[in-house]
């Protein structure tokens, strides 16, 4: 949702009240360069990244649905796949969404080595190299 306003986040649409509707209606999050308020009422499965935290509600208008909006220089379209976590937000095309699934373990399983060498308790500068050979060799 993208907050048209001189000053973006002056006041917040996304609280609990509208963050539940928004939910009940189907809708899996918000990215807005808004604000958000009720940070401990908002549903912990209705995740909002938004550009400030703010305690004022306001007079909101929607303009449009479904139109492409710019949040945080990003262009987002109706019906794309927008992974967004505390630090930050991507596009994913959604040609790619089927792969995602693999290309996630592919990650979890180059990264596991490096992991177990690091949090070993006896890591050491060939401990690590060995980790990164092994990560390199993970297809």
């Amino acid at each position: 949702m993208q907050d048209d306003d001189v000053r973006p986040g002056t006041g917040s649409f996304w609280g609990e009240v509208n963050s539940a509707v928004h939910e009940g209606l189907g809708v899996a999050g918000d990215l807005t360069n808004g604000s958000a308020r009720d940070l401990g009422d908002l549903s912990p499965t209705f995740p909002i990244l938004a550009a400030s935290v703010g305690p004022s509600h306001a007079h909101v208008r929607v303009e449009e649905f479904g139109a492409t909006v710019s949040v945080f220089g990003l262009e987002v379209a109706h019906d794309v796949l927008i992974h967004a976590e505390r630090h930050g937000a991507v596009l994913i095309p959604i040609a790619l969404a089927q792969a995602l699934p693999e290309c996630i373990r592919l990650v979890q399983r180059k990264e596991a080595p490096l992991l177990r060498a690091a949090r070993s308790g006896a890591f050491s500068l060939a401990l690590l190299a060995q980790a990164m050979s092994e990560s390199d060799d993970i297809h």
